[in-house]
């Protein structure tokens, strides 16, 4: 199972890294049609993403015990996606130890500041800066 969901999220990472790429080559984040962004199913698939995303950071929170550490993933998943939450699981499953379980990984809970989450904070604040 721990390598189904290392590929699983390899192949979530890789795909959002590529549509996002190829996305922001040929338009600006920012230059969205005003009839998409008051289109009701956009207003709605922007909820559901989001929400999605907060469910995600609540996980993230019960695991994380420092208040860097949840900050700097609050900013990183809000602002990238995906892209950061499945960096966070990729990070998880690798750290987990060979004779490991997939309930040590759900709850295991993280010390420290959380180094990757420090690391793509700042790459998000950078990309919709740069937007």
């Amino acid at each position: 199972m721990v390598w189904f969901l290392r590929t699983l999220f390899a192949v979530v990472l890789a795909s959002m890294l590529a549509v996002t790429s190829w996305a922001s080559f040929r338009c600006p984040l920012f230059a969205v049609p005003r009839e998409v962004f008051t289109h009701p199913w956009f207003i709605a698939t922007m909820f559901d993403a989001y929400w999605g995303f907060t469910t995600f950071f609540v996980w993230v929170c019960s695991k994380q015990t420092s208040w860097v550490a949840r900050g700097a993933w609050f900013v990183a998943i809000m602002l990238l996606g995906n892209i950061a939450m499945s960096a966070y699981c990729l990070s998880e499953l690798f750290t987990l130890p060979k004779d490991g379980q997939l309930a040590d990984l759900l709850t295991a809970r993280r010390a420290g500041p959380g180094a990757l989450g420090l690391i793509l904070a700042p790459a998000g604040l950078l990309v919709v800066a740069l937007a």
